[in-house]
């Protein structure tokens, strides 16, 4: 906790003096466009990885990156996902998975788990992108873990679309779905690229903006 105590008299210290102006602005209200869905994992963070400020983003962070199918029993990211669209009204939705995930390791070996049976439980909801590559090879081995990987960022966006305020504004292009898979190594950003259904690297998916971004230089 050290440094925790540290980082945080640093920040009222410095950092909060230095964008006064920007949590003033926030104080009383909040205009995301993007709803940024991710793992827990302590090593992706969203805000540096996008390098976006305090209020771009509408993080909702657990184990695998993980979007329950909707059902009627409400859950936190049940909840989450309405309120995100249905009030904040966000333009853009990211599924973020990474490497080395620890979660996609469990999915892979659910038995190893026993002991954990709540997180055995919520793994459930990644089982589908484990049968894929079970499919995919006749086998699924820890050599599969990026490939699992991939398979359930996709899952997830499946799930995403079961949740009715997502699919209304779907169907009426209000919002747009994104899957991402952040390498921590190396920094660099895999995107689904739906007319070829596959990963692509994140210049070659947003390359047009990219573009644009650069002409307005």
């Amino acid at each position: 906790m050290q440094d925790i105590i540290k980082g945080v008299l640093e920040f009222q210290n410095h950092a909060f003096i230095e964008h006064q102006a920007l949590f003033s602005s926030l104080a009383s209200r909040q205009n995301p466009e993007v709803l940024f869905i991710t793992c827990s994992d302590s090593r992706i963070d969203p805000n540096l990885v996008t390098q976006t400020r305090p209020g771009d983003l509408f993080i909702c962070r657990n184990a695998g990156n993980v979007v329950p199918p909707h059902t009627n029993e409400t859950g936190g990211m049940t909840a989450s996902i309405e309120y995100a669209v249905a009030v904040l009204g966000v333009k853009d939705i990211v599924i973020c998975g990474h490497t080395d995930c620890g979660a996609m390791k469990g999915a892979l070996d659910t038995k190893a788990l026993d002991e954990l049976p709540h997180v055995q439980e919520w793994l459930g909801h990644c089982r589908g992108a484990v049968e894929v590559i079970k499919e995919r090879h006749g086998c699924v081995e820890h050599h599969h873990l990026d490939e699992v990987i991939e398979e359930n960022v996709l899952l997830q966006i499946q799930h995403l679309k079961t949740h009715p305020m997502v699919v209304a504004k779907c169907a009426t292009n209000k919002i747009r779905v994104h899957g991402w898979v952040y390498r921590i190594e190396t920094g660099e950003i895999s995107c689904y690229e739906p007319s070829s259904n596959s990963f692509k690297p994140f210049n070659h998916v947003y390359s047009e903006t990219i573009e644009a971004l650069s002409k307005d230089k």
